[in-house]
């Protein structure tokens, strides 16, 4: 199986998946992905697959606040959600963002 990078966006404060958030993958201060997830909190494509997943450190980025204003909440407490991880060959992650205008969660998932 290829490896891949993949995640999603749950929003608690409306109990559903957050659509048009936009996701930014970095990695050493390079942007390797920039994209917005769709109707089902989901990008529609790995952020990271195959040999494009090399080991080390990673940042997402998560413009949460945007979301949260289009969805009529006019200050929210979170801006841009910031989420650090490494990675090693060979493994797929998938890395979920739980989150409302004013708390996050995130782990690694399956």
């Amino acid at each position: 199986m290829t490896p891949k990078l993949s995640t999603h966006v749950l929003d608690t404060a409306s109990g559903k998946p957050a659509s048009g958030v936009r996701v930014q993958l970095f990695q050493n201060h390079t942007l390797l992905s920039d994209t917005t997830t769709n109707p089902s909190g989901r990008c529609d494509t790995p952020l990271l697959e195959g040999s494009a997943m090399t080991p080390g450190p990673y940042q997402l980025l998560f413009h949460i606040g945007d979301y949260f204003r289009s969805q009529n909440i006019l200050t929210p407490f979170l801006d841009i959600v910031p989420v650090h991880f490494q990675m090693e060959a060979g493994q797929s992650y998938h890395i979920p963002l739980v989150c409302s205008p004013w708390a996050y969660s995130t782990y690694r998932g399956s």
